[in-house]
């Protein structure tokens, strides 16, 4: 799966190109994470992928953290948000990693999309962290 790396990579900088806008920042961190990063997290971490016709068009991470895991980067390929595929993404997530009590995420304060849909999968806000004066982080548990 390391040899994914390259097209999860695509994939996630595409993805969120929108947040980046949203927020104003160019520099967050899935837009400068390095593909050595991203090797390292697929050997590191449970990481799946979301293929159609051949192609990576999402991916999510997940690193158990004692009975939690943590997730991250959840990313959908532009021409393929919208039709269930982070839904799938995360749901796969909760059923292979079975022995987690919770699972933890979290998404920007004006990520309305991302809050919808974690809110339907039985997310809820346990808390907000103000980054700077554009971000505020929005902390979810299931």
């Amino acid at each position: 799966m390391a040899s994914d790396a390259g097209e999860i990579l695509t994939v996630q900088r595409a993805a969120y190109v929108t947040e980046a806008q949203l927020y104003g920042d160019p520099f967050i961190p899935p837009l400068v994470e390095s593909l050595e990063q991203v090797r390292a997290a697929i050997v590191s971490a449970t990481v799946l992928k979301a293929v159609d016709g051949g192609r990576v068009v999402g991916a999510v991470r997940g690193q158990l953290s004692g009975t939690t895991c943590l997730v991250g980067r959840l990313v959908v390929a532009p021409d393929r948000q919208g039709r269930g595929v982070a839904m799938a993404l995360l749901t796969a997530l909760h059923e292979l990693v079975p022995e987690a009590a919770a699972f933890d995420l979290f998404t920007g304060h004006l990520s309305d999309g991302n809050l919808r849909l974690y809110r339907r999968l039985g997310y809820r806000e346990t808390h907000r962290e103000r980054m700077d004066d554009h971000l505020t982080l929005v902390h979810l548990r299931r």
